[in-house]
């Protein structure tokens, strides 16, 4: 090359002769060509200005390889399903037939396949998303609502109620799980039992949650724990299987009434049971905080993107998911109508009336299966928390995550959620409250991002379809936590501070 063309590509500047080189061509000729250097990168450490962070518009991100969710690409559609399910069936499966109570048989058919097929279609929604930009991968629910709303709304919009569900969600499997452990305990030990010290529900929250902590020690990335989702998923399908076939096997309870005008008398009580009823169902329908998560965990190509992968993961799980939620809903309410306690519903059913009819082998495997599938949902739901705590160290260190840094995270997360259930062991009761805050991530907000990214024609059936559902998912959050208060202000609240029972 010729020093004329390198002029072209390398700044324009005199060059004395000790910038020159000599080399023999293969014609035995000796020629000169100009020895270019590259200059060094700028010392942000001794600037003039004295600072050593970026420039202000500049914001460092870190290689997705650092992060836990996305370091491992590893997945399928069988880790997929695995994931959904574990993270798709909770406790709050077992409060179902307790909507039929409030409305009825029809009112409760209609309103629980319509909010399965709702909730199904956002997560379509979710799934085709996830690479709508070309080169660019959603692995996030917070990325998503960024490149959906902008970086302001959309952080505002997502940050909180995505780290709010997640965390919030594993004190609810520290209250649950443990509260279960105690109740295990107890049917073992019964009355025989020698120890006269028994553990306390609090030191049977600090039980699950050394072991949630000890689980999620080695799985260090979001792939990693697809093993323990398949042991999840088995315990999730198993309990709500046994579940209704213990009710259909037992028959219906002495007095039974279906009628839910003889539950709630007056108009106004018969308004709030309605709510009730309605966020119960919705509440049920979960993990759609981790739908782009789970698939960040899979491959992508130009032949077969991962939105492949995880339709089929979609459709195995909520064909899985259904054979659970409607016979135990429908069962529950067929054996218990009227009488299925408003606290805690099949769960407390079962830990009260049925403990006298059922064996225990049956009763201790129910419970056993309740505490796996909750310590395998925090692996899940606890990730999202530590991707954004790893996220913020690497910002600032510009490194990758040391191992040490990854399990004090991990223990210190555990430590906080652990004092949370400890200081509200009463969460469980608001549970629609706290649910219907972030109600609108399952409902509304796919919807509303859909339009914002792939902007449809303007008054069309797919533009007015998804306006029409994101608005209405956003009013149904706020209709659940009208309905949280209204219960809570006419029922009370037995706020047993740091006295977990």
């Amino acid at each position: 090359m010729q020093a004329a063309e390198m002029m072209d590509v390398c700044e324009q500047r005199e060059v004395s002769s000790d910038s020159k080189i000599h080399v023999m061509n293969d014609d035995s000729e000796i020629i000169s060509k100009l020895n270019y250097s590259i200059p060094p990168p700028p010392d942000h450490h001794s600037n003039s200005t004295g600072g050593g962070d970026d420039p202000p518009n500049e914001i460092y991100q870190p290689p997705d390889e650092w992060l836990p969710i996305t370091q491992s690409r590893r997945g399928n559609s069988f880790t997929a399903t695995f994931h959904l399910l574990s993270s798709g069936i909770g406790i709050q499966t077992l409060s179902l037939p307790l909507a039929f109570v409030y409305l009825g048989w029809f009112w409760g058919t209609l309103c629980l396949s319509a909010a399965f097929l709702w909730q199904l279609y956002t997560i379509g929604l979710l799934v085709s998303l996830h690479e709508s930009v070309p080169g660019t991968r959603f692995s996030r629910y917070v990325q998503l609502s960024v490149a959906a709303f902008g970086v302001k709304l959309g952080k505002v919009f997502a940050i909180f109620p995505v780290l709010y569900l997640s965390g919030g969600s594993c004190v609810m499997f520290i209250i649950t799980g443990g509260g279960t452990m105690k109740l295990f305990y107890q049917l073992l030990c019964g009355d025989t039992c020698s120890n006269k010290h028994p553990l306390t529900t609090t030191e049977w929250f600090l039980v699950f949650v050394c072991i949630a902590i000890l689980v999620s020690l080695f799985c260090p990335n979001l792939h990693s724990v697809a093993l323990v989702s398949f042991l999840g998923a088995i315990m999730a399908v198993g309990y709500c299987t046994m579940l209704w076939v213990v009710f259909l096997a037992k028959g219906k309870a002495d007095g039974v009434v279906y009628d839910p005008s003889e539950t709630v008398e007056s108009d106004s009580g018969r308004v709030r049971s309605i709510f009730t009823a309605l966020g119960i169902i919705a509440v049920a329908f979960r993990g759609h905080n981790v739908v782009l998560e789970i698939q960040g965990t899979m491959p992508s190509t130009s032949n077969r993107a991962s939105s492949k992968f995880m339709l089929k993961g979609v459709i195995a799980s909520y064909l899985v998911i259904a054979m659970c939620f409607f016979p135990l809903s429908i069962v529950g309410y067929w054996a218990f109508g009227n009488k299925l306690p408003t606290n805690g519903g099949v769960l407390a059913a079962i830990s009260t009336t049925l403990n006298y009819h059922t064996s225990k082998p049956v009763l201790g495997l129910i419970y056993m299966q309740i505490i796996i599938s909750c310590v395998t949902a925090f692996q899940i739901y606890s990730m999202v928390v530590y991707d954004n705590l790893e996220r913020a160290y690497i910002s600032k260190a510009r490194h990758e995550c040391p191992k040490l840094v990854r399990m004090g995270i991990r223990i210190f997360f555990g430590g906080l959620t652990f004092f949370i259930s400890v200081v509200f062991p009463f969460l469980p009761s608001l549970a629609l409250i706290i649910g219907g805050v972030s109600l609108h991530l399952t409902f509304g907000y796919p919807c509303l991002m859909w339009i914002a990214i792939k902007r449809p024609p303007m008054k069309s059936v797919m533009w007015w379809l998804n306006l029409g559902l994101g608005c209405l998912g956003t009013a149904l959050s706020v209709l659940v936590v009208v309905g949280g208060v209204w219960n809570l202000v006419c029922r009370g609240l037995d706020a047993n501070f740091f006295h977990p029972r």
